[in-house]
């Protein structure tokens, strides 16, 4: 039998018009590219599958994803736009022409007032492994897996302030109740 997710109230059965949907991408926007994409592409190993400019606008969008050695996006650019938008899991950085020359623009990162948006997260293989990466990479770090009430969750920025969660999956079978 299929699992059809943890019933709570405001759960709704689900409606067989969404067979197929599923979660494409998050935005993030970012004030300068070039560090936005050497932060998530040497800490991450992301690779940057699909950039799309919109020069009337004035803004790009640029798709990352964690390939593995199995995945190979089509080389036809408007083929991989097609394949870009059917994958799961990718991470799109929009930026703002002009954006990384104001320097008094930052991006709101959603974990001071007024709350919103909170965090990205990332499921690693090796926690203590990655957060000895991090410290090589002098990434900045919001909480370190031994701190806080949580243990075993690290919490670091990137480079617009944004947080993300690293876990490790085994690690977590006891969180919550």
């Amino acid at each position: 039998m299929r699992f059809s997710g943890e019933q709570h109230p405001g759960v709704q059965p689900t409606p067989a018009e969404t067979q197929g949907f599923r979660l494409n991408h998050t935005m993030l926007r970012v004030k300068d590219p070039e560090k936005a994409l050497a932060f998530y592409s040497r800490v991450f190993g992301m690779s940057v599958v699909r950039r799309l400019d919109f020069e009337e606008m004035q803004f790009s969008l640029y798709f990352l994803a964690n390939l593995d050695d199995h995945t190979a996006p089509p080389e036809d650019s408007a083929q991989r736009t097609v394949w870009t938008f059917s994958q799961k899991g990718l991470l799109e950085l929009t930026h703002n022409w002009g954006t990384e020359t104001q320097s008094d623009l930052a991006y709101h990162d959603g974990n001071s007032e007024p709350q919103g948006f909170g965090h990205l997260c990332f499921c690693v293989p090796d926690l203590d492994a990655a957060e000895a990466w991090f410290d090589s990479n002098a990434v900045e770090f919001v909480k370190r897996s031994d701190q806080g009430k949580m243990q075993d969750v690290i919490f670091i920025k990137d480079a617009d302030g944004y947080w993300i969660e690293v876990v490790e999956a085994a690690r977590l079978d006891s969180l919550g109740n």
